[in-house]
Order: C-alpha cells, then structure tokens, then sequence
C-alpha cells in the first residue's frame, strides 16, 4: 500500500509531497517515508501505533463489550453504534448540536454512509486486520527517516481506545529528534473531535518543515536516557503499585490479547466454514468401486 502510494507520487508528477496518514493510513506513511524518504517534505502520524501486538486495544470492560458488539452487528444501525463509541469520547457524542446530541445526528450520518457503501465484508476486514498485524518499522527504517531531517508530528487522542496513545508516544521516541508528540483530548478521530488543533498542529509542521527548523528546537519530547539509566527508571516503574507498564499490571491485558487472537483463527473461520456449508446442496454422485479406490 506503501508503493501505492509512492505510484499515485510518480502519477502525479509530485517529487516531494507533506505525506499525512491515520491508523492504518499513518502506518502507510510511515512505511512510504522509510522506502522514499527523500520524497518526504514532513510525516503526520495521527492515532498510529507500531504494529503487531500494540494494534490491539485497550483492554476494559467498555472495550471488551465493543468487540463483542463489533463481531455481532449485522446491520448499518448497529454498527453505526459500535463506531461512534469507537471514534469519539463521550463527551464529545453528548454535546448539543441545535436541538439534538451530536450522538444522534452523527448516528444518522453513520448509517446513511453504511447503507451507502455496505457492511465491510468478513475478507476485506480480515485484510485490514492482517495489514495491521505484520506491519513493523525496523530501527534500520527509523534510521533512513530520522536521517533524512525532515520533521515529524505524532497528533494522537489520549482516550483513543483502537490505538493506545501509549504506543504512539513510544513511536515518537523513537524517531526523536525529530518528532514532536502531539496529545489531545480526543479519541481515534481527534481530527473530528479537535479538527482546530490537528489542523494547527499540521500547519506548524509545515512551516517547520519550510524553515528548516532545528530538530532539537522542534522536538518537545525528554531527551532519550542511557541504555543504563533506561533500565533504572524500568525499575523503578515496575515497582510502583498500579503502573500502566509493569509486567504484572499488564498480565491480565496479555492473556486478552491471545484470547482474543485464538478466537478469530478459531472461531470466526468455525462460524464462516458453518455458514458456507449450510449454503451448499448435497449432489449423488454415481461411482464404480474402482473410481471409490481411485
């Protein structure tokens, strides 16, 4: 998808370009900066994560009935309400909008728009999911992206569920000093929820990006610590009672996460291979025992 979208480059005659993604989009920018960093004028990274295991959501109870909703909606009405949780906060869905909740006129919106284009089919979700999954940014890659000092911000919502803010601020370090963190109150689509500040934000980035700014004076993250002095504040991290990164907080998190994993390689294609045998009609077939052995 990355070449693609270096093709569409090359199709439009467009030597460099600002490359901006989200979730998935922002993982597609990311790998096309990494193939063609030359060809990057600046990286937006808005609700993005590293791939693999940090795709998965935050693990809770408001999460875990999502998911269960999610795997049951069969209709645009009910999966316009699994969306709008998703996407928003709460507070952002209870605010008035005229005379009706933003809730409610976004939830006519969803639903028009489902009804539009359909349900997003069990493959082409199984895709995105795959997508998702085997997606990686080596250090090499960050390497190729830091070096070519273009400037880089990772816009995220903190209360974003899909895609942990956690792991985007992990990202960020990684590619400082040339990344600035860019947190919001907001949830996946802060760029609905804040669309003044995200469009503040890539505005700035811009303007960095024509002024040559320094990386040190762009990046707004802590200096990165020794190989030594990492290994103290992990200690140290570990030891406090309900740390968001400790082994054992997140035990509970870890074994969701394999549950979650063994049940879409073993029971959707359970439920999918039930429901295309029962499409299926017996034939007789007449044979000859030779043809039985054959």
């Amino acid at each position: 998808m990355a070449k693609d979208a270096i093709a569409l480059l090359d199709h439009l005659g467009w030597r460099k370009a600002h490359i901006f993604g989200h979730s998935m989009g922002a993982m597609i920018a990311c790998k096309l900066a990494a193939l063609v960093p030359d060809r990057v004028l600046s990286l937006a990274l808005l609700n993005v994560t590293g791939g693999g295991m940090e795709c998965f959501p935050k693990f809770d109870r408001q999460t875990l009935s999502i998911a269960y909703r999610f795997l049951k909606a069969k209709t645009p009405e009910e999966r316009a309400d699994v969306d709008l949780e998703t996407h928003y906060t709460k507070e952002y869905l209870e605010e008035n909008v005229g005379t009706s909740k933003r809730r409610t006129v976004l939830f006519q919106q969803y639903v028009k728009g489902i009804s539009a284009t359909g349900m997003q089919s069990n493959f082409g979700f199984e895709g995105q999911v795959y997508a998702c999954w085997t997606h990686k940014i080596t250090q090499t890659e960050v390497e190729l992206i830091k070096s070519a000092g273009f400037p880089i911000a990772v816009i995220h919502g903190r209360h974003d569920i899909i895609a942990q803010i956690y792991y985007a601020r992990r990202l960020a370090e990684r590619l400082q000093p040339m990344a600035r963190m860019v947190d919001l109150h907001g949830a996946h689509l802060v760029s609905h929820e804040r669309s003044e500040e995200v469009n503040q934000a890539l505005l700035d980035l811009i303007e960095a990006s024509e002024l040559k700014m320094n990386p040190h004076d762009w990046c707004n993250l802590p200096k990165k610590n020794s190989w030594a002095e990492k290994k103290v504040l992990a200690f140290k991290t570990d030891i406090q009672v309900g740390s968001n990164v400790s082994f054992i907080s997140r035990l509970p998190e870890k074994l969701y996460l394999c549950l979650f994993y063994l049940f879409d390689l073993l029971v959707l294609p359970i439920e999918s291979g039930r429901k295309l045998l029962g499409s299926l009609k017996p034939v007789r077939v007449r044979s000859s025992p030779s043809d039985v052995y054959q």
